[in-house]
């Protein structure tokens, strides 16, 4: 079964989740058919392999830091940074620390 999304106009909670980050999943917030809202959690020394996805996307750090490799260098996100990254740009990301991230995608049709 679907894991139910926001609808327009519904307050969504992306505060930090603090002593829950162990125990808490990665979910899809909201998704139209233009974009998608996802809170990506993600265990210290864990992460997501190198992909690309079509439209532009956005990789806000909530808590903890992570290390996103993209445009063949490794920066480091910490709680309050953000970073765009164009579509098609090839980007990896790997928990320094347990961790979240707001991550928004524009999807292409």
């Amino acid at each position: 079964m679907a894991l139910p999304h926001a609808t327009s106009g519904q307050l969504i909670d992306i505060r930090p989740l603090g002593t829950r980050i162990s125990s808490s999943v990665s979910n899809a917030l909201f998704k139209t058919p233009q974009l998608e809202l996802m809170r990506l959690v993600l265990p210290c020394g864990k992460g997501m392999p190198e992909h690309s996805v079509p439209g532009a996307v956005t990789i806000q750090c909530l808590e903890g830091a992570i290390e996103l490799h993209a445009h063949q260098s490794t920066q480091t996100l910490r709680a309050g940074e953000l970073v765009y990254l164009a579509g098609g740009e090839k980007h990896s990301l790997h928990a320094l620390e347990d961790s979240s991230v707001l991550l928004t995608l524009l999807l292409q049709h």
